[in-house]
């Protein structure tokens, strides 16, 4: 029978938070579940209780409670394939990062639908039906991300924080940051991307564009832009933030930039002789990773999201170092 543990902070891991603790030493516990251990008290920090962002210190003990189970029944990221066998409820759990009782924060994984739609069986809103309250209220979404984009997405518990929530997206009081990893260096290594979007029907489907002022169905979109990391001159890591919420619109800015997005399906061009980088996975290298919107209640919400598997595995290939992002 599993037994409580206490566990000693290594030197080497002074000033960790306590959640990438966890994650350093039980990889298939989830998020959601580490959670609740910490709100009923189940992990102490030297006997007292902690939260997911405490800073722990060499000598500490860390007081583990039995979990095995859950732990080894969560094993793996979550993707399509592994999310396949696993009941809603199960699967938000995993996905969760932050929760009160007014707003939920997910770290949604690449290759999950928001919405439903043509040929889609399973996307968040449905999954959301799984986390209904005793009254029968449904958690509500209040912004999309795209299918292939993972990071943070934010769901409303109740009606009121909904309203409050959708109203701090269309007024822009909320900041968010994305990660990306694009083919090639911009020049400048700082800078801001201002165009006009328009939505075209091609062959593959609907299609963002930059268009001309005054083009019929064109909105004005602005991203500002910085390099954090690059790779000489093949590859870059950057941080954007959208100003505007356009359909696409960091996938086609980049672009736009000539310096697409790694693994777009839509808009990564590039001439013949080109090949794409071994080791690198074929999948959209774009992650929401941090979010700051005014709680309905006061205060902020602020929270980052990991960065999913295929892009942790770029990131080791290139070098890339994360704590120069946060």
């Amino acid at each position: 029978m599993a037994s409580v543990e206490q566990k000693r902070v290594e030197d080497d891991e002074a000033g960790l938070r306590l959640d990438r603790w966890f994650k350093l030493h039980y990889p298939g516990l989830g998020f959601g579940h580490l959670q609740k251990l910490l709100r009923s008290g189940q992990v102490r920090v030297d006997g007292g209780r902690a939260k997911s962002d405490t800073r722990v210190a060499p000598g500490q003990m860390i007081r583990v409670p039995p979990m095995g189970s859950d732990a080894a029944r969560r094993v793996g990221p979550l993707t399509p394939n592994t999310m396949r066998d696993r009941n809603d409820g199960d699967v938000l759990s995993q996905m969760l990062i932050y929760e009160d009782d007014k707003v939920l924060v997910f770290n949604k994984p690449a290759g999950l639908a928001v919405q439903g739609g043509s040929g889609v069986s399973r996307h968040v809103d449905k999954m959301l039906e799984a986390w209904r309250s005793r009254k029968g209220e449904k958690p509500r979404l209040v912004h999309r991300l795209d299918r292939d984009t993972s990071g943070v997405l934010v769901v409303a518990r109740t009606r009121g924080a909904a309203t409050a929530l959708t109203r701090s997206f269309r007024e822009r009081d909320t900041k968010k940051t994305y990660w990306a990893v694009v083919k090639g260096v911009p020049v400048p290594h700082d800078g801001r991307i201002s165009t006009y979007l328009v939505k075209e029907q091609t062959e593959d489907g609907d299609r963002m564009r930059v268009a001309k002022h005054g083009e019929e169905g064109a909105d004005h979109a602005l991203t500002h832009y910085r390099v954090i990391e690059n790779l000489a001159q093949n590859f870059a890591w950057l941080e954007m933030e959208p100003y505007t919420g356009r359909t696409h619109q960091l996938r086609v800015h980049a672009l736009h930039l000539g310096h697409p997005i790694l693994g777009d399906p839509k808009y990564f061009e590039h001439d013949t002789n080109w090949d794409f980088p071994g080791g690198v996975q074929k999948r959209l290298h774009l992650h929401a990773r941090r979010i700051v919107i005014p709680h309905p209640d006061g205060g902020l919400v602020d929270q980052v999201a990991p960065l999913p598997p295929h892009m942790v595995q770029t990131f080791n290939l290139f070098g890339f170092d994360e704590e120069l992002g946060d």
